[in-house]
């Protein structure tokens, strides 16, 4: 098991737009049966920590209100371990991975304690698992087991990541590839020969039928001093802005429907502005001499488009939020309509159709497309950040 745990929430998920965006990113859309991606994270970061670990959640500033909602549903055994720490501004992965490292580091002895309570032993150990909050995993029983497996390899002075066995040639995904075997575990784990950037579509071939790569989960699981002893070496300039913080105090904290957040840690906002946004990847792990990989037995998907995200929820013809905001169809067939307002559709066939009326307070936007074509949203939003309408996003 793990000491702590680290969920990285921020971002926009303009892959999903408009439904996603910096107001409501794609880790708090829904999932079929019920929850959202994020939820659906806060259950896998609970399995695998110890009784008495902290979760701590690196999220944006104005996702805030998105995680206590999801935070203030949970027992209360478990919402009293949870720590919010808002980002000023999203700077990728290393940034926020180091800040959530240097706050484990500065709470030291009372980190599994929630704020205001009294300190208890320090473990000897202290390891954390890095989770996402945007990709669907599962069973949970199998993802339990591989990070159990990553918690030993941590334990052990590894930096663990998690790779998926790839199923198709993919150029949307890093790739790891794997080297020796590490036989101790009772699971597929392996040394890090290297880390390759997302490749074109001879290259992702090539991976494919050497069976040696593995899709990059972004997922890790470290001894906290361990890489604290890597960013101290490899990225110095990332984690130091968050070192030179004062010691975190109850009074930095405040409460949110029983949820603490670290809203008033004092120059928190200088720091992020300071630090260059870089991910992990590029930071730490392509430099590491040790890091391990664990091949996963779980399912992954990164719902990377609106073709894919159709068909997760796994329903044929029009699809939508709720009662309140029907749909209705003449004539039309293989629809699929995301919106929270009522839609009609008439004489059509393929289309993907997002609506968001901006009764959340953020501007109305519809986006149609063909299926088969969702990929070109990416096109679109960049088509949106020249047109100087940064609001729509």
């Amino acid at each position: 098991m793990f000491t702590d745990c680290i969920i990285m929430a921020g971002g926009s998920g303009t892959r999903l737009w408009p439904a996603s965006n910096s107001r409501c990113p794609k880790q708090f859309l829904a999932l079929p049966g019920g929850g959202t991606f994020f939820q659906a994270a806060l259950e896998r970061a609970f399995a695998v920590i110890v009784p008495e670990g902290k979760l701590i959640i690196v999220t944006g500033a104005s996702h805030v209100p998105h995680v206590v909602k999801a935070c203030a549903a949970l027992p209360e055994s478990q919402r009293r371990r949870v720590v919010v720490i808002p980002e000023p501004v999203g700077k990728n992965t290393a940034p926020a991975i180091a800040c959530a490292v240097s706050y484990l580091a500065k709470t030291g002895a009372d980190r599994t304690q929630a704020p205001g309570a009294s300190q208890g032993p320090v473990q000897a150990k202290r390891t954390a698992l890095v989770l996402t909050s945007d990709h669907i995993i599962g069973p949970l029983k199998d993802f339990v087991a591989d990070a159990l497996a990553a918690a030993q390899l941590a334990a052990s002075g590894f930096l663990v990541v998690f790779g998926i066995p790839p199923t198709r040639p993919e150029t949307g995904f890093g790739y790891i590839e794997a080297g020796t075997s590490i036989t101790a575990l009772d699971a597929r784990a392996y040394h890090v020969t290297s880390f390759r950037e997302k490749p074109d579509l001879a290259t992702a071939r090539t991976f494919l039928a050497r069976g040696s790569f593995y899709w990059n989960s972004g997922m890790f699981a470290f001894d906290v001093d361990f890489m604290r002893s890597q960013f101290m070496q490899h990225a110095p300039e990332t984690l130091a802005p968050y070192e030179a913080l004062p010691p975190i105090t109850d009074e930095q904290y405040e409460t949110r429907d029983g949820v603490a957040i670290l809203s008033r840690w004092p120059g928190l906002p200088e720091a992020y502005q300071t630090v260059k946004s870089i991910s992990i990847d590029y930071a730490i792990a392509e430099t590491c001499s040790s890091v391990a990989m664990v091949a996963a037995r779980f399912n992954w998907t990164d719902v990377g488009s609106w073709d894919e995200y159709a068909k997760v929820l796994e329903q044929d013809g029009a699809v939508h939020n709720s009662d309140t905001a029907p749909v209705f169809t003449a004539g039309s067939s293989n629809c699929f309509v995301n919106s929270d307002i009522p839609v009609a559709l008439c004489g059509v066939e393929d289309l993907i159709v997002v609506i968001r009326s901006g009764n959340d307070g953020g501007p109305p936007s519809v986006l149609i497309c063909k299926k088969g074509e969702s990929q070109q949203v990416k096109t679109i939003v960049e088509e949106i950040r020249k047109a100087d309408r940064g609001d729509l996003l």
